[in-house]
């Protein structure tokens, strides 16, 4: 356990945090929204701070980032958490379905021992990945800054909820990002991923403006986010970012919450032509 960045106090000994924005006003001994920050006796403390749930090897093609070293292996690493509600989310179990007594049975790794393996295993990459990386802020940075030192790449794989001030800090010390776009739709981030898409977008703004590499996945669900008029707003704005942005467009499986159908290989296939016309690099997910 370890005290939060980005916090300020609040009134009645509450806290407000300032990582995300959701902005949680959060009671003594209550979570925030993500379920792995607390409000210990007017302090914020993060639970999940050297407490990685999975620490794994993957080729970097699985992040997926395709123009970012190709071919190369990287150490993959993630906690417990997120800062969304998303009702379809592919990895729930990880992000939503947890409790505070998970964290006491997991073995803290110093962000030294996390880099002391890349060493070991003549890895050049890590990724803070699996679940939302937002929430295990401080373990990531800490981690990002030990990299910088040592020669050691940075990847984040997040969903771009994220305050400017706490993102331009952590960005110094990361060199790609994969952020997913939900939708181009408020509604739809309000309603069934309880976000908020400016957020993000700023994010992506952000990371191009800091000429950080860039790879964009949306995860395509028949009959929620398949409307084609705002399909190509989303394609302008990719677009927009830098030619070298690269555009991944997933297929969707029914997961958690939401009933759907498997995205049909004919829709995804449809919606890549259309972003082929706009975007330099795109490619098809999970098929």
């Amino acid at each position: 356990m370890k005290e939060a960045l980005y916090y300020e106090a609040a009134e009645k000994g509450k806290v407000k945090c300032l990582l995300c924005p959701k902005g949680c006003i959060v009671l003594e001994d209550k979570f925030g929204v993500c379920g792995v920050r607390e409000n210990i006796a007017g302090k914020f403390y993060t639970l999940v701070y050297e407490k990685p749930i999975s620490v794994h090897i993957d080729p970097i093609e699985k992040k997926p980032l395709y123009h970012f070293h190709p071919g190369s292996k990287i150490l993959s690493v993630g906690t417990y958490g997120c800062n969304l509600k998303c009702e379809f989310c592919q990895n729930y179990d990880i992000s939503q379905e947890f409790d505070a007594d998970d964290f006491n049975v997991i073995e803290n790794i110093k962000p030294e021992l996390i880099v002391a393996m890349c060493k070991e295993r003549d890895l050049k990459f890590i990724a803070f990945t699996y679940n939302e990386p937002t929430v295990f802020y401080e373990y990531m940075l800490d981690i990002a800054k030990l990299c910088k030192k040592n020669d050691i790449k940075t990847v984040v794989v997040s969903n771009g909820q994220i305050n400017e001030k706490p993102l331009n800090e952590l960005i110094e010390y990361i060199d790609a990002f994969n952020i997913d776009l939900k939708a181009f739709n408020k509604d739809f981030y309000t309603k069934i991923c309880k976000g908020d898409i400016e957020t993000t977008k700023r994010t992506l703004e952000i990371i191009c403006e800091k000429k950080k590499h860039l790879e964009v996945t949306f995860l395509l669900i028949e009959g929620l986010n398949d409307n084609e008029n705002e399909f190509l707003q989303m394609c302008d704005f990719i677009k927009s970012l830098g030619e070298d942005v690269v555009f991944h467009i997933s297929r969707a499986f029914p997961r958690y919450k939401m009933n759907f159908n498997i995205t049909p290989l004919t829709l995804l296939d449809k919606f890549s032509k259309i972003a082929k016309s706009k975007i330099k690099n795109v490619y098809m997910g999970n098929v």
